[in-house]
């Protein structure tokens, strides 16, 4: 089913704030290591112990994406699902910053329309890649972003704070190469 997804403005959605919420019963644990021959990383999926309930906030159209162009989807006026985006001039890549939708609103393939306007942007603005970040412990997003043909494109182990590790939450990038055609 394809929704109408309108382009939010950024002078209404400022500001406006996203919960997040998920469950997960199992992380990708990063195992990181060096030695004289190398790097070596990998991302083996864990079960925890119990199920954890992760929860946090963000907001549309922060100032440090400066020309993020966002898009919602709204079950009369009220917002159930967005995506933002920010073109990346230096690397030439579409960046997903945003991609929200209402707990109840979930697995209706809303997602899957949402990602499919993040390709036909980055298309439509000639980027040779669609990147976005999720931590590790995000299973069922990482499972989702897989469906859609990304794949890991690096990670920051210590970007939330200094013992990312310890909390199965590395920050991982993932990324789809696009061909651009010029």
């Amino acid at each position: 089913m394809n929704r109408d997804i309108k382009p939010l403005s950024k002078e209404k959605w400022q500001g406006y704030e996203l919960d997040f919420r998920y469950e997960t019963a199992n992380c990708y644990d990063a195992d990181i290591k060096h030695d004289s021959n190398g790097f070596y990383a990998s991302f083996i999926k864990k079960p925890f112990p119990d199920p954890v309930t992760k929860e946090f906030k963000d907001k549309l159209f922060p100032d440090h994406w400066e020309g993020a162009q966002a898009f919602g989807i709204f079950d009369g006026d009220y917002l159930i699902a967005c995506l933002e985006i920010w073109k990346e001039e230096w690397s030439n890549r579409l960046r997903v910053t945003e991609l929200w939708i209402d707990e109840k609103y979930r697995r209706q393939g809303i997602g899957k329309e949402l990602m499919d306007l993040a390709k036909s942007k980055a298309q439509e603005f000639r980027c040779r890649a669609l990147i976005l970040e999720t931590q590790s412990c995000n299973e069922k997003a990482i499972a989702f972003y897989l469906l859609q043909g990304l794949r890991l494109f690096g990670f920051d182990r210590s970007c939330y704070g200094n013992n990312d590790i310890e909390k199965h939450e590395v920050r991982i990038e993932l990324g789809l190469y696009l061909e651009v055609i010029v």
